[in-house]
């Protein structure tokens, strides 16, 4: 029975990255089928490191297969249209904010700064004043260009051309998950990327084992019909790779393989 190996939400957190693909080499070798469940970017130290590996692990022919996350749109929004919120955050922080994980992002790219916003009232949109450099304050519009100027487009078409699932004989790989009683070519795109009422509380039978990420966890967890790989790396805790073969799943550690049971 073949494998197939997935990591998820990785968060900038290159290390962490780098020593998962070393678990997963060790245990199905060099040219591993990896799915990678989005969210790349954001919160952690090293989004471009990040990007750069996967860039380079496909362009070497490596068969990895990577599903576009909510963080990695913002981000590839915010570069080519400067927007800097989304619908879905629904209290209005700004993709910029050290919470969402943006500035860190740029920082990653060397567009370096601290965010200064305007005071937030409830339920409006939170608004970037400034943004302080060492060469000095600059406007939102100069951030803008700053960071269009200094993050290859490359990084940004690869975003953007990233399918949004990938399913196999016995797994369906998504970021967020899936709404239920709504067959797959149907399925919002949004929901795809950022669903969760209505999905992780339902015990629906999608017909494959769904595996996503996006709600972080304390670690890995088979909920039966599902598997949430996001053990919350953009929070400083471990990124836990995790192989299948067929619905069976194991996680991936130091001293080997651990069962992931419902």
């Amino acid at each position: 029975m073949s494998k197939i190996y997935a990591i998820g939400d990785i968060h900038g957190q290159k290390e962490m990255l780098d020593h998962a693909l070393g678990l997963i080499a060790a245990d199905g070798g060099e040219d591993a089928h990896i799915v990678f469940l989005g969210d790349y970017v954001d919160r952690g130290p090293d989004s471009r490191g990040v990007l750069e590996t996967l860039l380079s692990g496909q362009e070497a022919g490596r068969p990895w297969t990577c599903i576009l996350g909510n963080h990695d749109r913002f981000f590839a929004r915010f570069i080519r249209e400067g927007r800097q919120h989304d619908p879905r955050v629904k209290s209005g922080l700004n993709w910029l904010n050290p919470r969402l994980g943006g500035a860190q992002t740029l920082a990653s790219y060397g567009v370096v700064g601290q965010m200064h916003f305007a005071d937030q009232a409830f339920g409006e949109q939170e608004r970037l004043v400034h943004c302080e450099t060492e060469a000095g304050w600059i406007t939102p519009d100069a951030l803008i260009a700053a960071a269009q100027a200094s993050i290859p487009e490359w990084h940004i078409a690869f975003i953007e051309n990233l399918p949004l699932w990938h399913e196999t004989e016995h797994l369906l790989c998504v970021h967020a998950g899936l709404r239920p009683h709504i067959s797959l070519p149907h399925q919002d795109p949004e929901d795809l990327i950022w669903i969760r009422e209505g999905f992780l509380d339902s015990a629906h039978n999608f017909g494959k084992l769904v595996v996503h990420g996006h709600t972080a966890l304390d670690a890995p967890e088979h909920f039966g019909n599902r598997v949430d790989l996001d053990a919350g790396a953009g929070y400083g805790r471990p990124l836990i790779p995790a192989v299948f073969e067929g619905r069976h799943c194991w996680t991936l550690t130091d001293n080997g393989r651990v069962p992931l049971h419902p």
